[in-house]
């Protein structure tokens, strides 16, 4: 398998970022309607924002496509109005970048259920840097703070790291991943054993 991402690989990359732009775009107001009722609820959903970094590792597999896929789904978001304006690239590249460094220390070779999670925990602590950096979060009450990156934490583990990790292994259920990538020398000794 080519370790260098491909035109394929980056077109698909940009389709799995483009629709996951349009699902950012739609949670921010559900983000708005949870954050009324306080305690920090509404970050229960904030891993949604990093999701398009795990699904398009999980489907290419290669360097480079964690990052590339939340930077672009970030851009489409903003196209398309995103409430937070420019900022948003800016998390989307940091968010990519904390994906991208668990993926690495795995040395891109891990797709299994607890790297997606560690990456969920990567792009949180992302998240939270640019949140101290914007002032969002930095005059909290050390209780609330914690209240806050517990639950950043826990959705982003359940969304970002479970749910992703769960589509596309129902999208490998398919066959639809196998247009995308190569098969692997698993799946050729498992073809000599049916044929032989």
């Amino acid at each position: 398998m080519r370790k260098g991402l491909t035109r394929t690989d980056i077109l698909v990359t940009i389709m799995i970022a483009l629709i996951f732009s349009v699902i950012y775009k739609i949670w921010g107001p559900l983000y708005n309607v949870l954050s009324v009722f306080g305690l920090h609820i509404d970050q229960l959903i904030y891993g949604m924002w990093f999701m398009a970094a795990t699904v398009a590792f999980l489907i290419i597999r290669k360097p480079g496509v964690a990052l590339l896929a939340e930077l672009a789904a970030a851009q489409g978001e903003f196209l398309f109005g995103g409430q937070w304006g420019v900022s948003l690239l800016l998390y989307g590249f940091v968010q990519g970048i904390g994906c991208e460094v668990v993926f690495a220390i795995f040395k891109y070779k891990s797709y299994h259920l607890l790297t997606v999670c560690l990456a969920a925990v990567g792009a949180t602590i992302g998240s939270l840097v640019l949140d101290i950096f914007y002032g969002y979060i930095d005059q909290l009450a050390l209780w609330n703070l914690t209240l806050l990156i517990v639950a950043r934490l826990i959705g982003a583990i359940l969304i970002t790291g479970v749910f992703a990790f769960y589509i596309v292994k129902a999208l490998e259920k398919t066959g639809v991943t196998k247009l995308i990538r190569p098969l692997s020398s698993k799946d050729y000794q498992s073809l000599e054993k049916e044929t032989g």
